[in-house]
C-alpha cells in the first residue's frame, strides 16, 4: 500500500470546516486606503504610500511631483545602480529622522515584471534598496516560505524571536525570509534553512516548489506588499530543526488540527497562513493543480 505524501496526509486530517478556512486564506489581500497615493518611477508603477509619506517624498526626493493624485518620480538615471542610489539616499535620510524602523543594512530587489518561479535564473531588477524601505514605500518584495512536513502530516513550526522587528514571538513556518538582491529564490531558501533551522540540504531537489501567492495589507511600518515563493520539505524522523542565527526562539511539531486552531486564534503570522494554503492549493478540489508563470503544473 502506497503511503500518502505528507502534504496530502496533513490535508486529509483536517475537518471540512478547517479545510474551508485554510482555502479562504489564499484571498488575503487588502486594498490600499484612499487616503494615500500610488507612485511611479520613470513612468513605471512602483508602490503605494500614505498621504504623510507622499508629502515627505515630494519634499525630499529629487524630481518628485504630484499629478492627478499620483506621485511621479523622474530619477534622471540611465542605469539601475544610479536610480537605486538616489532612492537609497532618500531612505537613509528617512531613517536618520526616525521614520523607518528595523533598518537591516541589506538590499531587496524590485522588478517591474515579477519573476514568479525562477529557481536559478535571475532577471535584472528595476532597482534595489534597503529592505526596511520596501514597506516604508509600499514596494513589492519577495520572500521564500518553506513548510516542513513530517511523514504523517504533522508540521514543523518556528516561533519568531522576541526581538524581531516584525511579528515578534509569533508562530511561523519552518523557515521564511526575504530574497535579498542578487539571490535566486532557491539559493535564498537553502540559506534560510541552514541559518534558521540548522538544516543543510545536500540534495536541493528535496525542496518542492508550490507556486507563488501575493499578500497586501497595511502594517505599522507602511504598506506590506509581498510575493510569497512557497516550497515544502519532507523531514525524516531523524531531522530536527535547531535555530543557529537567533531569529527563532523554538520549534514545535504540531498536528494539522492544532496548526489551524492556532492560526484561527491569530497566533501565526498572516503570511504563514497564506503560504500554507498555497502549499496545499493543489489538494483543494475547487482549485486543482497550481501552475507557475510559465503555465507548468507545480510538482
Amino acid at each position: 500500500m502506497q503511503h500518502q505524501p505528507p502534504e496530502a496526509a496533513f490535508w486529509a486530517r483536517l475537518n471540512p470546516s478547517q479545510q474551508d478556512w485554510l482555502s479562504q486564506q489564499l484571498g488575503h489581500r487588502q486594498t490600499p486606503p484612499s487616503t494615500g497615493c500610488f507612485w511611479t518611477c520613470d513612468a513605471v508603477d512602483v508602490g503605494w504610500v500614505p498621504a504623510e509619506r507622499a508629502q515627505e517624498m515630494l519634499a525630499e526626493l529629487p524630481h518628485c511631483q504630484l499629478s492627478q493624485g499620483r506621485l511621479h518620480w523622474r530619477s534622471a538615471a540611465h542605469i539601475q545602480r544610479q536610480r537605486s542610489q538616489t532612492l537609497q539616499d532618500f531612505l537613509t535620510q528617512q531613517a536618520a529622522k526616525g521614520r523607518i524602523r528595523g533598518w537591516r543594512g541589506e538590499n531587496f530587489a524590485w522588478w517591474s515584471d515579477t519573476p514568479v518561479c525562477p529557481h536559478n535564473a535571475q532577471i535584472p531588477p528595476f532597482l534595489c534598496a534597503e529592505r526596511a524601505g520596501f514597506r516604508h514605500l509600499g514596494m513589492m518584495s519577495h520572500a521564500v516560505h518553506i513548510h516542513g512536513f513530517a511523514a504523517q502530516g504533522d508540521l514543523w513550526c518556528g516561533r519568531r524571536a522576541a526581538h524581531k522587528a516584525t511579528d515578534p514571538s509569533m508562530l511561523d513556518n519552518l523557515t521564511a525570509g526575504g530574497v535579498t538582491a542578487g539571490e535566486s529564490p532557491l539559493s535564498s531558501a537553502l540559506r534560510e534553512l541552514a541559518e534558521e533551522a540548522g538544516l543543510r540540504l545536500h540534495a536541493p531537489h528535496r525542496l518542492h516548489w508550490r507556486g507563488a501567492v501575493r499578500t497586501q495589507r497595511l502594517e505599522p511600518q507602511g504598506w506590506h506588499d509581498e510575493q510569497l515563493l512557497v516550497y515544502t520539505l519532507h523531514l525524516s524522523a531523524h531531522e530536527t530543526p535547531i535555530n543557529t542565527d537567533g531569529e527563532v526562539q523554538s520549534f514545535a511539531c504540531l498536528s494539522p488540527g492544532e496548526v489551524i486552531t492556532r492560526m484561527q486564534a491569530g497566533q501565526f503570522t498572516v503570511d504563514a497562513c497564506v503560504s500554507l494554503a498555497q502549499s496545499l492549493a493543489g489538494l483543494m478540489p475547487h482549485l486543482g493543480p497550481q501552475t507557475n508563470a510559465h503555465g507548468q503544473v507545480c510538482k
